[in-house]
C-alpha cells in the first residue's frame, strides 16, 4: 500500500513537472579527459547563460531585444566557429573553445573564468537543445597544412585572391567592412550582420592566430554569408590571402606590413564597382 503511495505520488510529480528525466548519455560532451555533464552545466546555464540565449537555447532571452548581434540560437545547433566542414556539427572542443575565448564584437564575453569543467559542462547542456547531436555526428576536421613563408610574392597573390573571389563586395577594397554589398547583408536568421572590418579589428571572430584564418576560410562562418572557399581555392591560396589580409590590419604590427615596408613594395588599390554580393 505503501509502496502504491509513493509510486502514485512519483507519477503526480512527473506529470506536474518537478521530476526531470536524468539527460540522455548522447549528449555529454568529451574534450581530452575531461568529460561534461549536462545536467551540472543546465545549472551554469541559469546562472549565465539564460539571460541572453533563453531558457529554451533559442536565442530568445530577455536581454535579447537589446543585443546586436542576436544571441545564438541553440536549437538550430548552427555555430559559426568550427574547425569542421560547413554544414556539419562542430567538435565538442570547438564549443569548448568558444566558450572560453568568446566572441569580438558582441556580446558574448569571454568564460575563461570557468573551470576546465564547468565549461565541457555547459557544452554538453548546449548540445541539448537540438536533436542533431543525437542523429548526426560532428563533421571530421580539416586539416590544416603548414603554413609557406610570408614573401611579398605570396602577399601580392592574396591581394589578386582578395579581388578575383570579391571579397571587397563584403569587407570593402580596404578591408574595413564597407564594401557594397555590406549594407543588405542579413544572417540565416534574416538579422543584419556587418563583414569584418579588419581595420579596427584586433582579432577575428573565431581566434587570432593565421592557422583560425585559415580555418575560417575552409570551414566558412555558418549563419553568416561567409561561405566556405574549401572547394574554390587550394592550400597555397588560402595561406596567400591569410598574409594579405594581415596587411590590412593597419593598427596591427606584423611581419606582413613590415615586410612590405622594407622592401617598398606598395600594393595596387582594389578595383572595387558598384553591384550586388557574391
Amino acid at each position: 500500500m505503501k509502496t502504491n503511495f509513493y509510486q502514485s505520488l512519483f507519477a503526480i510529480a512527473f506529470l506536474a513537472g518537478f521530476v526531470a528525466l536524468p539527460a540522455a548519455r548522447a549528449q555529454e560532451a568529451q574534450v581530452g579527459k575531461l568529460t561534461g555533464h549536462p545536467d551540472q552545466g543546465k545549472q551554469l546555464y541559469r546562472r549565465y547563460c539564460i539571460g541572453c540565449h533563453g531558457p529554451r537555447g533559442d536565442g530568445a532571452g530577455e536581454n535579447a531585444p537589446y543585443i546586436d548581434p542576436k544571441p545564438r540560437n541553440f536549437t538550430q545547433a548552427t555555430f559559426k566557429c568550427r574547425s569542421t566542414p560547413t554544414g556539419t556539427l562542430p567538435l565538442d572542443q570547438d564549443l569548448y573553445n568558444s566558450i572560453g575565448r568568446g566572441f569580438d564584437n558582441s556580446n558574448m564575453p569571454s568564460w575563461a573564468p570557468l573551470t576546465d569543467q564547468e565549461r565541457i559542462n555547459l557544452v554538453a547542456f548546449i548540445k541539448t537543445f537540438s536533436p542533431r547531436w543525437k542523429n548526426d555526428k560532428a563533421g571530421t576536421p580539416i586539416n590544416i597544412p603548414a603554413e609557406t613563408p610570408v614573401t611579398v610574392q605570396s602577399i601580392q597573390h592574396g591581394h589578386d585572391l582578395f579581388q578575383k573571389l570579391e571579397c571587397w563586395k563584403c569587407h570593402g577594397p580596404e578591408g574595413r567592412g564597407d564594401g557594397p554589398s555590406a549594407s543588405t547583408l542579413t544572417d540565416s536568421n534574416d538579422q543584419p550582420i556587418r563583414p569584418y572590418n579588419f581595420a579596427e579589428g584586433s582579432r577575428f571572430k573565431c581566434g587570432t592566430t593565421d592557422q583560425d584564418i585559415y580555418r575560417i576560410f575552409m570551414t566558412g562562418v555558418d549563419g553568416t554569408p561567409m561561405p566556405s572557399f574549401a572547394d574554390v581555392i587550394q592550400p597555397n591560396d588560402a595561406w596567400d590571402l591569410v598574409h594579405f589580409l594581415r596587411t590590412l590590419q593597419v593598427n596591427r604590427e606584423g611581419p606582413e606590413r613590415a615586410l612590405l615596408k622594407s622592401s617598398g613594395t606598395k600594393l595596387q588599390p582594389i578595383q572595387a564597382s558598384s553591384g550586388g554580393g557574391r
